[in-house]
């Protein structure tokens, strides 16, 4: 049997999270056709199939199942040893790979970009926006450092260090300034639109307005807070949406923004990376850093 490597073993997780291998091809930053040959020479030399292939997608066979298990922790371990390897360094070095929601990368990430080239110049930084779920899924796998989402997550292979409490506000039609502000018993009686499922800042709402995780019947929904507020502006029903986003958001838009009574609805926001890795002091610094945006970007307002 030949010698397996790391890129075949990459290669096989890519295409085992992703379920297909276009999908897989990008998330590795290669072509189709070379991902395909990577696996089929990775099937030659373990002499066992490891993927069914199907028209539309693919899934693992019995005997990649239990490959896959063996697998995951291997690359694991190679990614401490490169962590650990760059946090031996004075300061922060090399390539680091952020992953971020979309209720917070759009408002915070400008400046926290701005600032980590600033502070470190020597860090090659790479940013990854989407859903929360997906976020934990690529930590977990070795494809992310670390992630900036709310917390808690409750992983139990990943430690979570919180950073800033954040507000909710009301955002409802113009018409409407100056009246009551509705508190989350009324807005579960009005017509509420919320992000589409998957989305936390979605299940956070809900929470707020004490309504099941299901669609409630009278909700509408979108795939961005910039969506939700242009259906506010346009008489549609009203939404919360996270203060970070207030400035971006509301600017142009034809709407008010109105502050819930004390205990006012939060979310706290934090950083997450793998308990295994070697990160910790490294991780504390981004964190400072991204505090000291927040609270700038705070003052600004």
């Amino acid at each position: 049997m030949n010698n397996l490597t790391l890129k075949q073993l990459r290669y096989f997780e890519a295409v085992a999270n992703q379920k297909h291998f276009g999908r897989a091809a990008q998330v590795c930053n290669i072509s189709q056709p070379a991902i395909s040959v990577q696996i089929k020479e990775l099937e030659e030399t373990l002499g066992q199939t490891l993927f069914e292939r199907r028209a539309r997608q693919i899934c693992l066979t019995s005997f990649g199942e239990q490959f896959a298990i063996r697998v995951r922790p291997i690359l694991r371990a190679v990614d401490d040893l490169s962590d650990l390897a760059r946090t031996s360094h004075e300061g922060l070095v090399g390539k680091l790979r952020l992953g971020v929601i979309p209720t917070i990368g759009p408002y915070l990430l400008p400046r926290i970009v701005a600032q980590m080239n600033t502070a470190y110049p020597q860090v090659d930084l790479h940013i990854r926006e989407t859903q929360t779920h997906n976020l934990i899924s690529d930590l977990l796998g070795g494809a992310l450092d670390l992630a900036l989402v709310a917390l808690p997550i409750s992983e139990p292979e990943l430690t979570e260090l919180p950073l800033f409490d954040e507000r909710f506000v009301l955002l409802r039609s113009a018409r409407d300034a100056g009246k009551p502000v509705p508190d989350g018993s009324a807005l579960s009686k009005m017509k509420l639109l919320l992000l589409e499922e998957g989305h936390c800042f979605r299940d956070q709402a809900l929470s707020f307005c004490r309504m099941p995780s299901s669609t409630p019947k009278e909700s509408m929904e979108g795939s961005s807070l910039s969506t939700l507020v242009q259906m506010v502006a346009s008489g549609l029903g009203v939404t919360l949406i996270p203060q970070m986003a207030v400035a971006l958001e509301a600017r142009s838009a034809d709407v008010d923004v109105a502050r819930f009574a004390t205990p006012e609805p939060t979310r706290t926001i934090g950083l997450v990376w793998r308990k295994a890795s070697p990160m910790r002091e490294s991780v504390e610094k981004i964190g400072d850093l991204i505090n000291e945006s927040n609270e700038l970007a705070t003052r600004e307002k």
